[in-house]
Order: structure tokens, then sequence, then C-alpha cells
């Protein structure tokens, strides 16, 4: 791609945390069977000597033996900074750890955020602030949810909010502030902590009721039992990965009035094919001759796993079609999965390397149209895209089509497992191409 901004990440954002870690002379070699399939570029000890420029490279740690895994990107432009990418295994082995006393209480959940280590970081990643602070910083998501609460205070005055996955509390913060009654903040995250001290810092401690734990395992304050407003920012990348939408959905049936709304309820995910070439060769063909050897067995391995990355708007050579559209008032868990056809329309002459992936979310009970929409183009947001890349690619001449079918399988016990299989077929006047791809992401 020819974006100067360019992250390879589907797990390192909720997994990795670069606090705490201590060097230890460890068999670092025996630590990598469990990130088989992980290609170091360089192993460096955390006390290296070796500077690392601002945004050249990003730290992937083994949290069982303290060690760290720097991946080297390459740039995208010569004139530009060096880009990076976040690199995650493909098929990493879950490791078990048993974190329970005998009388059954998670050990975890009595740290605070600051006394965690990066074994507890491991198993609860988003109570670091820097995860946080990415979200807060991605002003087109926090804009969005700001104007669609404060813009539309007639939904919130005197009313009983529910914040699911709350984090540190900016979206309850704006509910307070727009006349909220009771703003009830529900997080399952060590985060949690540091919501605390936030809100009572903002003065909205009374406004605002923080619960630690799941939203399926609690019971709401004071009795309550139905509430006027949901807020749930439940996407995630290409829209379903490490999602809370099916707690949202919980939550919904269990604690929504009849009449009561979501913020957001309505999202459409999107696929639009680009043209890729030399990222494409340099990710996947690379292979072929690494200096002097033949290591074109991992091209498979590396063809499989989608890429969150910032596409170049560019680059796309069709037109965008909606593959499926959600309505979070009305459906269920089995409405999840995808399971679509699609007809794309080639905008001009051009090759087709890559399909892409995007969301747009709507707040459909504002006064206005209110969007957050992640298309190429519309702006960078930390939920980017999602690039498939296929092993051939087609040559296609304007207004010509490309049709196939798109699947998203998700594992609803671990959203942070999705299976992807696209199955498509062109015959153009230049190329013809049948081709049936699988993909997984796996956190």
């Amino acid at each position: 791609m020819t974006d100067d901004h360019r992250d390879f990440s589907f797990s390192t954002l909720s997994s990795i945390d670069p606090i705490d870690i201590s060097l230890k002379n460890t068999d670092f070699e025996s630590s990598l069977n469990s990130y088989s399939n992980i290609i170091p570029i360089e192993i460096v000890p955390i006390n290296s000597d070796i500077k690392q420029p601002k945004q050249e490279k990003t730290i992937l740690q083994d949290q069982f033996h303290n060690k760290i895994v720097t991946y080297q990107s390459r740039s995208m432009n010569k004139s530009s900074e060096a880009s990076t990418k976040k690199v995650a295994c493909f098929e990493p082995r879950e490791q078990a750890m048993d974190m329970q006393n005998k009388n059954g209480t998670n050990e975890l959940d009595k740290l605070a955020p600051e006394d965690m280590t990066s074994k507890e970081y491991y198993l609860d990643s988003t109570a670091h602030f820097a995860v946080h602070e990415e979200l807060l910083k991605d002003e087109i998501r926090t804009k969005t949810f700001r104007n669609a609460i404060i813009n539309n205070r007639h939904l919130f005055k005197d009313k009983i909010v529910l914040d699911i996955g709350c984090g540190v509390g900016i979206f309850s913060l704006f509910a307070a502030k727009a006349g909220a009654k009771m703003v009830i903040a529900v997080e399952k995250s060590n985060v949690i902590e540091y919501a605390k001290k936030i809100i009572r810092a903002n003065r909205y401690d009374k406004v605002i009721k923080v619960i630690k734990g799941k939203i399926e395992d609690i019971e709401l304050p004071e009795g309550i039992q139905q509430v006027d407003v949901i807020i749930a920012e439940w996407m995630g990348y290409s829209l379903y990965y490490d999602s809370i939408i099916q707690s949202v959905i919980y939550a919904r049936d269990k604690y929504l009035k009849p009449d009561g709304v979501m913020f957001p309820d309505r999202a459409t995910m999107y696929v639009v094919g680009i043209e890729d070439r030399d990222y494409k060769e340099d990710k996947v063909e690379w292979w072929s001759n690494v200096y002097g050897y033949n290591m074109s067995c991992l091209k498979n391995y590396v063809m499989r796993e989608p890429l969150v990355d910032t596409v170049d708007k560019r680059q796309i050579c069709t037109d965008h079609f909606p593959l499926k559209t959600i309505d979070l008032k009305t459906m269920t868990v089995d409405d999840i999965n995808i399971d679509s056809k699609f007809r794309l329309s080639a905008l001009r002459d051009d090759y087709i390397h890559a399909f892409v992936t995007y969301f747009v979310a709507e707040f459909t009970a504002c006064s206005q149209r209110t969007v957050l929409n992640t298309a190429p183009g519309a702006g960078y947001t930390h939920w980017k895209q999602t690039v498939f890349y296929f092993p051939d690619y087609a040559t296609i001449k304007r207004n010509e089509t490309l049709e196939g079918t798109f699947c998203c399988k998700v594992n609803l016990e671990n959203t942070k497992k999705l299976e992807f299989g696209i199955d498509f077929q062109f015959d153009g006047e230049l190329s013809s191409l049948q081709s049936k791809n699988q993909y997984f992401m796996k956190g």
C-alpha cells in the first residue's frame, strides 16, 4: 500500500504492554514455541543500547519469558517517516494460567492498575492507561460519541443511563454533562479504578455509579430494574474482533425500557476492492527469496492473516458494497455472523489485489444524522480498515463486475477469534479468475 501510516495489528493493541518487563538470562528460543508462527527480525534485550527512533519499531512481549521481540517495519514512502506494523501470531497457543485461590477469588481483581505487573497485564491488558489514551486520541470516535450525546440532551435529561465497558469513563462523563439523572458505568477491567478517580476529580461521583464486573454478572444499584439509554462502544476491528456485542444484546433484553434508546444502534459492514501490488509483493512475495533461501512455504500463512491497516482511498478501484446491516434494537445473537453475496463494479481500468472491509455505525435516535465512518479516506480511527489479500490478482476494466460471497464467523466465547471466507469469480475481457480463500484473526 502507499499510505504513510501502516499498522499490521489485530491483537497487539489489546494484549501488549511494555511496562514492568525485567530481563533474565533464560532460554528464549524455547519460549518461541508459544508463538510458533511469529517471525522475529531482531531480538533485543530490554537493556540494549540500541536507540529506537520514534514510530519505527513495535514491541511484542513474550509475557511468560520476560523477553522482547522487536519487529522492524519497512517504509512505505522514502520521503515519509518510517511506518510501523504491529505483528501478531497467526495461531497463538493459549496459555492457561490459574489466578484463583482456594476460595475461588480472582486475585487479579484485587490489584490496582498501578500495582499490576506484565503477567497481570497479559490477562487484563485493557487495564493499562495507554490503551485508553489511544482510544481517547481517536478524535473521530470520541467526538462522534460526544456530539451524539451532548447535542441530544433531550434524550438524557433526567434519564438513567447504562454505559457498558466504560473504560476510563469518558462516555459516562458526557452523559452526566447532558443531564442524566444517573449513569451506571460498568467495566470488567481493573481500569475501573482509574475511572473512579477521574469521575471523582470531575465532581460527577454523585451522578455516576461505577460497578466492576461483566454486565452478565452484576446487578444494577439502588434496586434499578430498567434504564432509558444504553451506551456501548461494542465495535472492533472488522466490526467484530474483540467485540462485546453479545453483552450489549444481553443488557438490552434485561435492562432497556421498551422505548429506550441505544448509542449507537445500527452498523453496516462494507467491502471494496483495492489495487495494492507494491505492498503485497513486499508482504507476500518477499518470502520467495530471503537472503538467498526459499521460504515460500510461509506465503500461505501470511496470506491467511488479515491486515488491520490504514488504506489510502486512492487505492480503491471498485464501488462499495454493503455486506450486512445490523440493528441493535432488534437483532439477536443468531444474527451476528455474516454470510453475504457481494458484487463489485470497477471504477477504472486497474488490478485488484485485495478486498478491504470497514464499518459505519449510526446513532439513529439523534435529531440530526450522526454516524461513525471508518471508510478509507473518511479520517483516521483506531479501527483503521481490514485488508484481505488473495493469491492471484484480477485485471479489470471499468464497469466490469466481480461477484462473490463473504462469510464471517464469530466465536462468541472469545470474540478475538474470527473466521472469514471470501470466494469470488471474475470473467473479464483481459483476465478470468476464480478463487476460494480462508482467513483467521486470532488474538
